[in-house]
């Protein structure tokens, strides 16, 4: 095991960390911000001077401590004072509303519902606030209104449900695939064919639980549809994906899968190295190539949202233009 791994004991949720080679000589909280990304450094360098650290079985409570490949790490997670989310004062993107649903546009960064290392600052925080408790509570407290999840560090439309009535419908449509979803994102490499269906079995990867990978057994049925819209030198490209299902990292897993992988993808993206080569192949300026280095997320965008509104009937489609980080990244490479 080279990442995070959570689980329950008597006491509470126990984290366990092993440090990989890669990581030796960094420092312990730098090492832990790494491997586990649902923990800000802030959040883990408090729990390690709270004494809540076991490293190789004994007391650890210096942020500094280097670690050394193959290091134990231990964390206890104190439990949440109040598992049911508050409202918080959160500003949303809001681009359609009425009594049944809401569409918005999701930021980089912003979780969408409460979870372990992220227990405030989320999207349903934002929502109860905005909503009071007018959301569907049909996934319970934790993820009221929720019919579909974007990942942190993805953009782009979600739908939220106001009512139980709605949160059914709008499930019944992603069963049915009448709810439909458009990405945009920016791989390494050129997909060949230009336009092909990608239908796997996802599930949990066998060998680091963070991640989903493509499965020859077990797993989920998962489908993208993909299709090329833009080339850049021959060396990137911008792919317009069309989900049939949503697992969790669907379109992030199976562009791995067909070797085209999103630029700032920290789980599923191409290697550093692999990355500047090509792209100096490519003929890229230096000032490009670190800026897609440097890209803080995986350049995946949630672009068109379209679906039967659950109370009238009636067919509704929204589209969001790209974020500035990724527009900007475009703009450069177009221009390298």
């Amino acid at each position: 095991m080279t990442s995070s791994e959570t689980e329950q004991d008597a006491g509470g949720d126990i984290l366990r960390v092993i440090i990989p080679p890669e990581l030796t000589g960094q420092r312990l909280d730098k090492a832990l911000a790494q491997l586990c990304p649902d923990f800000s450094r802030s959040r883990l360098q408090g729990l390690i001077e709270a004494g809540d650290l076991h490293l190789n079985d004994k007391p650890c409570t210096v942020v500094s401590r280097k670690v050394a490949a193959g290091d134990h790490i231990l964390i206890a997670l104190p439990d949440l004072e109040d598992s049911t989310p508050q409202p918080e004062n959160i500003p949303l993107n809001i681009v359609y509303e009425d009594s049944d649903v809401i569409v918005l546009n999701k930021p980089a960064g912003m979780v969408v519902h409460p979870a372990v290392g992220n227990p405030t600052g989320t999207l349903v925080n934002a929502l109860l606030y905005h909503c009071g408790d007018t959301l569907s509570g049909i996934n319970g407290v934790r993820r009221p209104g929720i019919v579909h999840r974007l990942d942190k560090d993805t953009t782009g439309l979600m739908i939220v449900a106001k009512n139980d009535k709605a949160h059914h419908r709008l499930t019944e449509q992603l069963q049915d695939r009448s709810l439909s979803r458009v990405y945009r994102a920016l791989v390494a490499g050129v997909p060949k064919p230009a336009k092909g269906t990608v239908e796997t079995l996802i599930g949990r990867h066998p060998g680091n639980r963070l991640k989903q990978a493509v499965l020859k057994s077990g797993g989920r049925t998962a489908i993208t549809h993909y299709q090329v819209a833009e080339v850049f030198h021959d060396t990137l490209a911008l792919v317009e994906c069309r989900l049939a299902t949503g697992r969790t990292h669907q379109i992030r897993v199976h562009m791995e899968h067909l070797g085209y992988p999103l630029i700032g993808d920290g789980l599923y993206g191409i290697q550093p190295q692999t990355l500047t080569a090509r792209l100096k192949r490519g003929g890229y300026q230096p000032a490009a190539i670190a800026a897609l280095q440097a890209f803080p997320r995986q350049a995946l965008h949630a672009l068109q949202l379209a679906f039967i509104h659950p109370a009238t009937g009636e067919r509704m489609e929204f589209s969001s233009e790209l974020p500035d980080d990724l527009y900007n990244i475009i703009n450069m490479i177009k221009n390298s």
